[in-house]
């Protein structure tokens, strides 16, 4: 009898238990909420205060660059020797955030700098915390792209050498980042690959450096050749590639890659 009544107490005491946990978990799902939103708003910060700052005029590209690295401070918050993984792990951040700067700077009117601004949030908030494959991969492809967009609307009349180690730098970092997800064994040598092949097209397109608008043809013929590339890499690793995509694929590139060199004026040319 006395066991009897020791269970149901114990039944009882794990339903009250049970209850006020739920309680609790129901209480704890607001601030959750609530602390995500705040997160949000805070990451959000950021941009708006690029905005504000290009808006105002004040030594906007040394501090606008000097707000985005203390955003990535975390970065050296780890021992030295982790040092260059964690600035590779980050660098597309870095590269997004400094391209956006750089189109707030060169934009003419209010509404195309608020624009960068909120593209920049929409980085921040919705690509930047991806974890997937494709999110990764999509992270590094469109870094790389705003990031030879930028360099070249900043710096297009920079010596030539400029131009060459930046194309460098951001595919290299970007390959980098690209093939981070897929446990490639040869990630450091097809980031070379890549970052050469890069450095390469700029260097014989930056004697003929024409632009498309705000685009210039290195940027623009990098992008399409590295989507289709990571594209193809992707579906392969993702078992989705069949031969007929995969032609497509080419075909689409090849096909985008002559109508760019063919229909260009080489006549106009900055040297």
């Amino acid at each position: 009898m006395l066991m009897m009544n020791l269970q149901q107490d114990l039944s009882l005491f794990v339903i009250m238990r049970g209850t006020e946990m739920g309680q609790i978990t129901a209480k704890i799902k607001p601030a959750a909420g609530f602390s995500h939103v705040i997160h949000i708003m805070l990451v959000c910060l950021l941009p708006a205060l690029l905005f504000v700052l290009v808006r105002l005029r004040f030594f906007q590209l040394q501090i606008g660059i000097s707000l985005i690295l203390l955003s990535k401070w975390r970065m050296f918050a780890v021992k030295p020797r982790h040092w260059p993984a964690s600035i590779r792990a980050n660098a597309v951040d870095v590269i997004f955030g400094l391209s956006m700067l750089v189109f707030m700077i060169h934009s003419d009117t209010q509404l195309f700098q608020l624009l960068w601004a909120v593209l920049y949030g929409v980085w921040l908030v919705v690509l930047k915390p991806q974890a997937s494959q494709f999110g990764i991969a999509l992270q590094a492809l469109v870094a790389q792209s705003v990031g030879l967009v930028a360099i070249l609307i900043a710096w297009g009349s920079s010596p030539l050498f400029v131009l060459v180690a930046g194309a460098w730098v951001i595919a290299y970092m970007s390959a980098r980042h690209f093939f981070a997800s897929f446990e490639e064994a040869m990630t450091r040598f097809l980031a070379l690959v890549w970052s050469y092949f890069a450095a390469a097209m700029m260097w014989i397109l930056g004697h003929w450096l024409l632009f498309y608008g705000s685009v210039a043809q290195p940027a623009l013929l990098l992008s399409v050749i590295s989507f289709g590339l990571g594209g193809i890499y992707y579906l392969e690793k993702s078992d989705r590639m069949s031969l007929l995509l995969r032609r497509q694929l080419v075909f689409v590139v090849f096909a985008v890659v002559l109508i760019v060199l063919t229909l260009s004026d080489w006549g106009d040319k900055t040297i």
